[in-house]
């Protein structure tokens, strides 16, 4: 059943990372990848919310299986990401795609940090 599950997650997971990613780019543009770093910030956050939930409450590990998985496993991409960098360097946009790599770093790491933090209290 958990498969299942998994399988089902995974495609809302993309569907609702393809309406994030269009959303982002209809409403800022294509010059700065902001709808991949959107998604894999808040993909953490909710990584960092529902470990530290499942750890404190004592949820069974297919609920963190479904939603660690598949749900933010086909939401969250680190191939886009690093597409994305690649892009911009080839473009010659050294300062965008450092700025890509810093501010995915720092904010993936804070939202999940900050997700265990806000899950712990809860």
């Amino acid at each position: 059943m958990t498969v299942l599950l998994v399988v089902v997650a995974g495609a809302c997971g993309a569907l609702l990372r393809y309406l994030v990613e269009r959303a982002v780019h209809l409403r800022l543009g294509p010059g700065f990848p902001y709808g991949t770093l959107l998604i894999n910030a808040t993909g953490s956050f909710v990584l960092g919310l529902v470990v530290s939930v499942a750890a404190d409450h004592h949820l069974p590990a297919s609920v963190v299986t479904v939603v660690g998985t598949g749900l933010l496993g086909a939401y969250t991409t680190f191939s886009t990401f690093s597409f994305d960098t690649v892009s911009l360097l080839e473009r010659g946009r050294l300062r965008a795609s450092a700025s890509n790599v810093g501010f995915s770093l720092v904010l993936g790491l804070g939202a999940a940090a900050v997700g265990l933090a806000l899950g712990s209290v809860l």
